[in-house]
């Protein structure tokens, strides 16, 4: 991770309206770390980009009304991308939904790219689950 920017805190969404809870979990941990916040959505490339418009326009303006940049990208590999970002950004901090109550490859796959970040990931519930370097040891149910 770069040293020379302002540490970040990095929200990775999806195109879903229900994702803006995850800009909001990014922006109280932001505050609290005094990081700037940047929301990206990794997307496989699509045909026909006007199928995401509404979601992502709902999700964009949630960002900026939080003061954050968002960004979405096209890519097949979800993980190395928000990595990469994560580095360009001096990510510190990631928050991330978590479906089904368990983590997900994308998560763990992340994680193994960047193992000092510290990971947070929001339940549907709004139930933030934090987990840090140890992440990849622990066991889940």
């Amino acid at each position: 991770m770069r040293a020379d920017k302002k540490p970040s805190v990095l929200v990775c969404v999806t195109g879903q309206y229900d994702c803006d809870r995850l800009i909001e979990a990014g922006f109280e941990q932001a505050s609290q770390l005094g990081c700037d916040l940047h929301v990206l959505c990794v997307h496989t490339p699509v045909n026909d980009v006007s199928l995401l418009s509404d979601e992502i326009e709902y999700l964009y303006r949630t960002a900026k009304e939080l003061g954050a940049d968002m960004t979405i990208a096209f890519d097949q590999n979800a993980p190395k991308c928000a990595a990469d970002f994560a580095r360009k950004i001096n990510a510190r901090h990631l928050v991330t939904g978590m479906p089904d109550n368990r983590p997900n490859g994308f998560v763990l796959t992340l994680h193994e790219m960047l193992p000092r970040l510290e990971i947070t990931m929001v339940t549907k519930e709004n139930e933030a689950l934090r987990y840090s370097v140890d992440y990849a040891e622990r066991s889940f149910a």
